[in-house]
């Protein structure tokens, strides 16, 4: 038994950690490049992110404030379901194929395609709102994102072991989604709408939270720096879900 061990280990190449063992400069030299390249990625994904945000707050407020733009949308409804269809469409692609999202240039081209038919999606929905309205979500919005951003960097609370609460919360969304789906045909109850939409605004400010601490890499669990484009797909539809849901929650339709 002790031979074939042996022999076993003597055809698997040691890791770098084994190799470096007993070494403390070699060690010290491989969680500084490991910190180096966790750093690196960050960067990009919050550079990728800030673009994808930049795009998406232009379309909502070109739909929001310019009254010809909103008139024509808002009377083409058929706009809504092509972007509806292209956005799933390059989040299948984008969440399912691992090897097509590690591509370039596939992975910014569908990341991008994906980034404006979301960005439609929500300007079209925020033209129905009052302009007010649309303006205090996105603030709080921003407010919630830096809140939550500055708490996963410097908490050490590990949001990635909590996900037993994330599964709980998805449950009771979709139980008052399915409520929802079967009361509405007999009239429209504004107090359940409002509890689907804080609990959705309560499950993706804990996603965000969730995805952050995941892209640092400090917790638990942690995504690798080769997923960038996953990385950045997670928290922008983090930051989009939570203001759809404080529009639903907040918002005032117009006159």
């Amino acid at each position: 038994m002790k031979k074939s061990k042996q022999v076993g280990n003597e055809n698997e190449p040691p890791s770098y950690q084994e190799a470096t063992a007993g070494y403390p400069e070699m060690e010290a030299q491989f969680a500084w490049d490991d910190k180096t390249i966790r750093r690196t990625f960050i960067r990009k994904v919050y550079a990728i992110l800030m673009l994808q945000l930049s795009v998406t707050v232009g379309i909502v407020c070109l739909f929001t404030f310019c009254a010809p733009v909103r008139f024509y949308i808002q009377t083409n409804p058929s706009l809504y379901m092509a972007s509806y269809i292209m956005f799933f469409v390059t989040y299948i692609a984008l969440s399912c194929c691992g090897d097509l999202r590690r591509q370039f240039p596939w992975n910014i081209t569908l990341l991008v395609l994906f980034t404006l038919s979301m960005a439609f999606m929500m300007g079209f929905v925020s033209s129905f709102y009052n302009t007010k309205s649309v303006m205090l979500c996105l603030g709080i919005t921003a407010l919630v994102c830096l809140s939550v951003t500055v708490f996963s960097f410097q908490s050490k609370i590990d949001v990635t072991s909590c996900q037993g609460v994330l599964f709980s919360l998805c449950m009771a969304m979709l139980l008052c989604a399915i409520t929802i789906s079967i009361v509405v045909p007999f009239g429209y109850v504004p107090w359940l709408h409002a509890i689907y939409a804080v609990i959705g605004a309560i499950l993706f400010t804990l996603f965000l939270a969730f995805d952050t601490q995941l892209l640092l890499g400090n917790k638990r669990y942690a995504i690798s720096p080769e997923e960038y484009i996953f990385a950045t797909l997670s928290l922008y539809l983090d930051i989009i879900y939570l203001f759809s849901f404080l529009l639903q929650l907040t918002g005032t339709g117009r006159d």
